[in-house]
This record gives structure tokens, C-alpha cells and sequence, in this order.
């Protein structure tokens, strides 16, 4: 008896190969996920820099501060104001870093997702 099915009438669990995708297809999504990380890193990394001019006491005359600050203001729309605290350098650090880790664990994962499909 030449039967190579474990138990007969039973699905077979071959897997049918991955279809194989082309080279430019591959690239093409390894660039994309490379420029989401890109983004994300940048985003969560002019936050970061916020975070630490305010702590760090900068001058908020400078254009170069106002620049971080606005930008940082405009990245975390969102998440202003969520923690209310009466020491002022952790309601910054709290409000400006949580939208930091969320743009790294949003754009890494979506990068991550990418390079797997």
C-alpha cells in the first residue's frame, strides 16, 4: 500500500510556495519602510529635542528653540494637555513623549509589516 496521506480523507497541510516576488517589487517596499522609520525617527527625535530644551532651561527667544518648539507643538496636537501635573518639566516630558513613543511604535511597526509582506 503506497498511500503518503497521514490518515486518509484528511487536508494535507502543504503549504503552496510563496509566490515569488520581484526584485523591484522588494525594493520598492524596503524604500518605503525605510522612509517611514526615517520619519518616524525624526518626528519622535524633534520631540525628544523639545523635551530636552525645555528641561535644559534653553532660551525661548532663540529662533532656532521657537523652530523646535513649534514644530513639536504641531507633531503633538493630539496628546496636549492629556497629562496635567503641577511640575512643569514632567507635564512636558509626559505630554511630548508620549506621542514620541507612539510615532516610533506606529512607523517601526508599520516598516516592520512592510518588509514581512
Amino acid at each position: 500500500m503506497s498511500n503518503i496521506d497521514p490518515v486518509p480523507g484528511y487536508q494535507t497541510y502543504n503549504q503552496p510556495p510563496r509566490p515569488d516576488r520581484s526584485g523591484r517589487h522588494q525594493t520598492a517596499t524596503r524604500r518605503t519602510a525605510i522612509t517611514i522609520c526615517t520619519i518616524a525617527d525624526i518626528a519622535a527625535g524633534l520631540l525628544g529635542l523639545w523635551i530636552l530644551l525645555f528641561l535644559l532651561d534653553a532660551n525661548q527667544a532663540n529662533v532656532f528653540v521657537e523652530f523646535v518648539r513649534e514644530t513639536a507643538d504641531w507633531l503633538a496636537w493630539w496628546a496636549q494637555d492629556i497629562f496635567t501635573m503641577d511640575t512643569e518639566g514632567l507635564r512636558v516630558a509626559l505630554n511630548y513623549g508620549l506621542p514620541a513613543g507612539m510615532y516610533l511604535l506606529i512607523g517601526h511597526g508599520i516598516a516592520a509589516r512592510l518588509n514581512r509582506a
